[in-house]
C-alpha cells in the first residue's frame, strides 16, 4: 500500500467540494481502505462504516449519528473522522487504527433498539477490522444494543464488562491537554484566573468545564441546546453568550466542543479582535478548516492543539476494555495526554511548523516505522494490537 499523505483531514471535504464527489478518486488520494454502505429497510438504516488505515491494528472508531443534509455530506463527513482516528490513535502510541461509522438521523427522534441491533450486524460482518464506540449523538445504551449483535464494540455499560460512558475520560484529558497548552504559553499550567470561552456544553463540555472550573479558570459558555447550558451554568456560575457571539468573547483560551470547522479566517478575526487569545483547545474533532487556517494561528503565535491529539482521552479509553478494563489504568494513561501535546508543542517550535503539522509528522512516522512489518489488518491471526501501547520516543 502507498504511504499516508500528511494532508489535513478537513481538506477532504474541500477536495470532494472542487472535483464532485467520486468516491474511489477520494479513496486512492487519501489512502482509505473500505468504505461500507449499510442500510436496512424496516429500521430505514442508513449508515456509512469508514475504515482508513489499519497497519497499527484493527480500525476503533466511534458511530455518530446525525442529521445530515444528504448521503454526500454523510459519506464525507465518515471519511474524514475515519481518517482522524488513524492519526489519533498513532499519536496516543494505541496499536489500533483508524475508523468511523455515522448514521443519518435525528439522534433526539430516531433512534431504536432495533436500529442499532440492525447496524451491529454490519459491523460484525466485517469480522474485527472495526470496532465501534461511542461519539456524537450516541450515547452507552446504543452501544448496549450494538453489543447484541457483534462483540466488536466497546462503551458498553460497566456492569456488562464495559467502561460506559467515555466523556469523562475525554473530557480530563482535553483538561490535561489546555494545561499543557497553558505550560508551553505561560510557563506554568496553572489555569486559576485565565479566561476560558467554551463553546459547546455536551457531555464532554459539561464534564471539562466542571473540571475548568475546579481548576479556577473564568469560563463564558455557549450551546445550542438550553438545557446543556442550564447544567453548565449550575455546576460552575459560567457566564452564557449566545451561540454567534462566542468568538467575539475576550479570552486567553478558546475551547471549541461542539462540531468541526469553525476555526476559519473569519472567526479568528473575531476570536483575535481583543489582542488577547493565546490557546486554541478544545474536544472536538476537526476544528480547523483547512492547513491554510493551522499557518495563518502559526503566524499569529496562537498555539493549536491539534484536535486529534488532546481529544483522545475517549480512545484510550475504551481501547482500554479490549484487554480487561481498569478504570485507574485507563485513567493514567489518558494523563498522558499532557506529555503527548508537550512532545508535539517542543517538535513544532524546533522545526518552527505549525503544531498540526508536527503532529502529523508524528503520527505518521510511527505507522511507517511499524508498515514493514504488517499491513491490512484481516481480523484474524495478528493479535498483538491487544497489547499495552507503545511509549513513543520524545
Amino acid at each position: 500500500m502507498s504511504t499516508i499523505t500528511p494532508t489535513s483531514t478537513t481538506e477532504i471535504a474541500q477536495a470532494a467540494d472542487v472535483a464532485g464527489l467520486e468516491l474511489f478518486d477520494l479513496m486512492n488520494e487519501y489512502q482509505y481502505e473500505q468504505v461500507v454502505m449499510c442500510h436496512e429497510p424496516y429500521t430505514n438504516l442508513r449508515a456509512i462504516i469508514c475504515i482508513h488505515n489499519t497497519t497499527l491494528g484493527p480500525a476503533l472508531g466511534g458511530i455518530r449519528m446525525w442529521p445530515y443534509q444528504n448521503e454526500r455530506e454523510a459519506i464525507v463527513d465518515a471519511m474524514r473522522l475515519a481518517r482522524g482516528m488513524t492519526f489519533k490513535a498513532a499519536v496516543a502510541g494505541l496499536n489500533l487504527g483508524g475508523g468511523k461509522t455515522v448514521v443519518i438521523g435525528d439522534p433526539r427522534k430516531d433512534k431504536s433498539e432495533a436500529l442499532f441491533r440492525a447496524l451491529g450486524r454490519f459491523v460484525d460482518t466485517l469480522n474485527g477490522r472495526y470496532i465501534a464506540a461511542e461519539d456524537v449523538g450516541t450515547a452507552t445504551q446504543d452501544m448496549d444494543y450494538v453489543a447484541m449483535e457483534t462483540p466488536y464494540v466497546t462503551g458498553i455499560d460497566s456492569p456488562d464488562g464495559g467502561s460506559g460512558d467515555p466523556s469523562p475520560m475525554t473530557a480530563f484529558g482535553v483538561f490535561q491537554g489546555i494545561r499543557a497548552a497553558a505550560k508551553k504559553t505561560y510557563g506554568t499550567h496553572n489555569l486559576d484566573g485565565l479566561r476560558i470561552s467554551m463553546q459547546g456544553c455536551g457531555h464532554v463540555g459539561s464534564y471539562l468545564g466542571a473540571l475548568l472550573h475546579e481548576a479556577g479558570a473564568k469560563l463564558t459558555v455557549t450551546d445550542i441546546h438550553q438545557e446543556n447550558i442550564d447544567g453548565v451554568v449550575e455546576a460552575t456560575g459560567a457566564t452564557v453568550v449566545a451561540p454567534e457571539n462566542i468568538y467575539d468573547v475576550p479570552a486567553d483560551i478558546f475551547a471549541p466542543c461542539a462540531l468541526g470547522g469553525i476555526v476559519n479566517p473569519e472567526t479568528l478575526a473575531r476570536l483575535t479582535a481583543s489582542g488577547d487569545l493565546k490557546i486554541i483547545a478544545g474536544a472536538a474533532n476537526n476544528v480547523l478548516d483547512n492547513d491554510q487556517t493551522g499557518q495563518l494561528l502559526h503566524d499569529k503565535g496562537i498555539l493549536y492543539a491539534p484536535d486529534y491529539v488532546i481529544n483522545a482521552g475517549g480512545l484510550i479509553n475504551v481501547s482500554e476494555e479490549l484487554g480487561g478494563y481498569n478504570g485507574d489504568r485507563a485513567k493514567k494513561r489518558v494523563e498522558k495526554i499532557y506529555d503527548n501535546l508537550t512532545r508535539v508543542f517542543d517538535l513544532a517550535t524546533d522545526l518552527n511548523i505549525p503544531t498540526h503539522q508536527a503532529s502529523e509528522k508524528v503520527a505518521l512516522d510511527r505507522i511507517a516505522s511499524v508498515r514493514p512489518i504488517a499491513d491490512v489488518y484481516t481480523g484474524r491471526a495478528r493479535t498483538s494490537w491487544q497489547h499495552k501501547p507503545i511509549a513513543l520516543q520524545g
